[in-house]
């Protein structure tokens, strides 16, 4: 039996944030709801409070902040940077129906008239081509599908405590290249604010796994046997979360505004959310990422970045480029 342990909200939080007029309340299994605080207000929530919910989301994954009105676009960007870095870093692509064309909303939509549909099919991380990774990560819901289509979210503080544990001393030698950029991240890091060992890994930006040598200096990269079987072990892993208590298929309602530690969880779109409007209903999402604090550093003495475009560094394996990567299962759609 898998001992899973998601914490409880911290008393003293909670009543830092109920002295502020808000509410807060456990998601099953994982997340947690708020209430009480305007994201619209002029003025901030006093940095205690501010604190309390970024602690929160550290340790539960993410907030479901609910309001009985819609956020405009430049309260969502507000709000976003509460979070991390405390600004927004935003490297997308602008949809022509972005609200007076900003670069910092990522407009998703399962219609291409009303924003970049098929996002996100595959378990990842945010920002995963960058050095610091997107500390955290906003979706507010435009307006959701009539008929269901919402987003994955499964705890990486969990999934790696569910490994067994010659898997996850295994794991802990790991680290991966990312297809776009070189980029380097450990695929086992300690979150900076839970202190929570993680697993991290992108599905659909890959490019090369190193493994550091057991017991001996030198790294050796994954062949593709192997780095196929790795990806479909974290998929499974991550999936499995959704019956073993730490991970949960969340169902946006309307005015929902949620954020993510986008070091403590991974995400993907359900596949209800890619379906036709004509069958599930128009779906339309904005999204905000946030500026890193600092580095996801790999470990072993590796270099933050290797030019993946370049030869191998560590001799044959999956060494591959652009787009999504290393296809480690052909049957699978994967978009970034």
């Amino acid at each position: 039996m898998i001992d899973i342990d998601i914490p409880t909200l911290d008393p003293t939080r909670v009543q830092t944030i109920e002295r502020f007029g808000g509410r807060i309340a456990p998601l099953d299994p994982i997340g947690a709801e708020v209430h009480g605080i305007d994201l619209s207000a002029d003025t901030l929530p006093p940095r205690e409070v501010i604190e309390a919910l970024e602690l929160e989301m550290a340790q539960r994954g993410f907030l479901v902040f609910k309001s009985e009105q819609q956020l405009t676009p430049d309260d969502f960007l507000r709000a976003s940077s509460w979070w991390g870095g405390k600004a927004l870093h935003s490297t997308h692509g602008v949809h022509p129906a972005t609200p007076g064309g900003n670069r910092h909303i990522f407009r998703l939509s399962n219609d291409r008239r009303h924003g970049i549909p098929g996002v996100g099919p595959q378990w990842h991380n945010d920002g995963s081509f960058n050095a610091d990774t997107f500390s955290h990560a906003g979706y507010h819901i435009i307006r959701p599908a009539e008929k269901g289509g919402g987003t994955y979210f499964a705890h990486q503080g969990a999934a790696y405590d569910a490994l067994p544990e010659h898997r996850q001393e295994f794991w802990r030698r790991l680290s991966s290249v990312n297809s776009a950029s070189g980029v380097v991240h450990p695929a086992v890091h300690e979150h900076p604010l839970s202190g929570r060992k993680s697993v991290w890994l992108h599905l659909g930006m890959t490019g090369a796994v190193v493994e550091k040598l057991p017991n001996q200096d030198g790294f050796r990269l994954l062949d593709a046997e192997q780095l196929s079987q790795l990806c479909h072990e974290y998929n499974d892993l991550l999936d499995a979360g959704l019956d073993n208590g730490y991970a949960i298929a969340y169902e946006y309602q309307e005015h929902d505004c949620i954020f993510i530690d986008n070091l403590a969880v991974a995400h993907r779109a359900s596949p209800e959310a890619h379906l036709p409007a004509e069958e599930q209903g128009l779906r339309i999402m904005h999204r905000s990422t946030v500026r890193g604090v600092d580095n996801l550093a790999p470990g072993y003495g590796l270099p933050q970045y290797l030019r993946i475009g370049g030869a191998s560094p560590f001799g044959p394996g999956v060494w591959q480029s652009g787009g999504v990567g290393f296809r480690w299962d052909e049957a699978i759609p994967m978009q970034n």
